[in-house]
């Protein structure tokens, strides 16, 4: 409940400051099933937008651990189903906590595969994630305000949505099925770039 309030109010906000967002693709959420969200990661406002398009699903997200050092806003991302991970040393709540919840509750997971703003090369915790789950990716893609300079000049906001894919533990004549999919993500991220412009 907690988690819908926030952002609904979040889309309120954001629709005074920057318009309705374009959301493409929103066929291809699984309504009846639990997914694992994938997306490229540029700004702090990616996230918020992503969310925002794929009301009213819920979603876990694993967020650093420092931003759980204030008391009052750990306990606030706690109740938005966030939960620390440590960067340099993961650990394995890393993967058992998004793969628990999958299985056990009706939120998704929401995880950025580089891993932090300023890398592009996609980790492995996803495919995973999805793996030990058994659950769907969904690869999306934000085009939009990255600064709140832009976000106030109404930059036009776009989420699209695409085809959700299965990962398979085993694939004939693949030796490293991570890197595989990692790969298939990669593609996918690409084509949802390209796709996302309004058409001419």
């Amino acid at each position: 409940m907690f988690f819908r309030i926030t952002v609904s109010i979040i889309h309120f906000l954001l629709w005074i400051f920057n318009g309705t967002i374009d959301v493409q693709g929103k066929e291809h959420l699984p309504e009846d099933d639990t997914y694992v969200l994938i997306a490229p990661h540029r700004s702090l406002l990616d996230p918020v937008f992503i969310v925002i398009a794929a009301a009213p699903r819920e979603f876990t997200v694993m967020a650093k651990a420092e931003l759980f050092e204030n008391a009052l806003f750990g306990w606030f991302i706690r109740k938005l189903n966030a939960f620390p991970v440590d960067r340099e040393n993961p650990g394995p709540s890393a993967i058992k906590t998004p793969v628990k919840a999958l299985k056990n509750t009706d939120k998704s997971f929401l995880i950025f595969p580089s891993g932090t703003r300023h890398s592009t090369d996609l980790k492995g915790g996803a495919v995973t994630i999805a793996k030990m789950s058994k659950k769907p990716i969904v690869p999306a893609y934000y085009d939009g305000p990255l600064t709140f300079k832009e976000l106030f000049l109404r930059k036009k906001a776009r989420v699209r949505f695409g085809q959700p894919f299965t990962v398979e533990r085993k694939l004939d004549g693949v030796k490293d099925i991570t890197a595989h999919y990692n790969d298939h993500i990669q593609a996918a991220f690409d084509q949802l770039a390209q796709d996302i412009q309004p058409k001419k």
